[in-house]
């Protein structure tokens, strides 16, 4: 007998759970084809709260229009980019954090919303590999938080993510520079190492990529033509100078060494 009755309760209880379901379900559409813009504007703030993030920025973005003039304008700005955040629909958060930093640049939720500008881009940045336009937007957006907010509670964030990102774009340089040097493309690989040294000249690869320089150089020059041989030779041998000056007992010492002694032996035809 008491399991029929705890079951009878379930079942009521069950029927209890889809009735208010669907009576919930049946007010907010409701609402969503009201004219009650205040009745919309607190049911949207009490879906953000319970985390029903996708029915709140749908309400959020019809009654925006409605409340762009006002102080509630703000609110509905700030909480319909979080709720795209959350919802991690990034690339929309970021248009709306963007929009709310233009519109309210000295609001009180604008530390958080530069922040979360930032955040959005990083979370769409790929693998080093690929396309790293967001990565770039990313690293933009963290300089501008910080230039703002340079002791701010995002701070130390925003610099360890920084940190991150950039390392994303010496590895995609150096991919790139690597790829011509293993295609013989000297030429193209001695421009682009250089150009990875003065973008990134900490990267950790820095004694790698100035070997490279050498060896590129030296090949470049020992296939080139001999109207631009001797101005060739000369570069290389100062590739080797950079090496030897920074890495005087480094991984490739030898390799640079040997490289240079086939330089001095190397003759321009007259």
């Amino acid at each position: 007998m008491p399991t029929f009755i705890t079951m009878k309760l379930k079942k009521l209880a069950y029927i209890l759970v889809i009735f208010l379901t669907f009576s919930c379900q049946s007010e907010y559409q409701k609402l969503l084809k009201s004219n009650d813009y205040e009745k919309q504007f607190d049911m949207a703030m009490s879906l953000f709260e319970k985390g029903q993030y996708f029915k709140a920025y749908t309400i959020f973005e019809q009654i925006l229009p409605a409340f762009r003039l006002t102080e509630k304008g703000e609110i509905i700005t700030f909480h319909l980019a979080k709720a795209y955040y959350n919802e991690k629909d990034y690339l929309m958060a970021a248009y709306y954090f963007e929009r709310f930093a233009t519109s309210y640049p000295y609001s009180e939720f604008i530390e958080e919303a530069l922040f979360s500008i930032a955040m959005s881009y990083t979370h769409n940045s790929p693998a080093y590999s690929l396309d790293q336009t967001y990565t770039r937007k990313a690293i933009s957006a963290f300089y501008t938080y910080l230039n703002r907010f340079p002791n701010g509670k995002f701070a130390q964030a925003s610099n360890d993510n920084l940190r991150t990102l950039r390392g994303k774009l010496e590895q995609k340089a150096f991919s790139i520079s690597r790829q011509y040097y293993n295609l013989s493309h000297y030429r193209a690989a001695v421009i682009s190492l250089k150009n990875t040294l003065k973008e990134f000249p900490d990267i950790a690869q820095r004694e790698e990529i100035l070997f490279l320089i050498v060896d590129a150089s030296y090949n470049l020059a020992q296939h080139s033509v001999e109207g631009k041989k001797e101005d060739r030779i000369e570069m290389a041998k100062n590739a080797y100078a950079a090496y030897v000056e920074e890495f005087p007992n480094g991984k490739w010492i030898r390799d640079v060494q040997r490289i240079f002694a086939q330089l001095q032996r190397m003759k321009v035809k007259e």
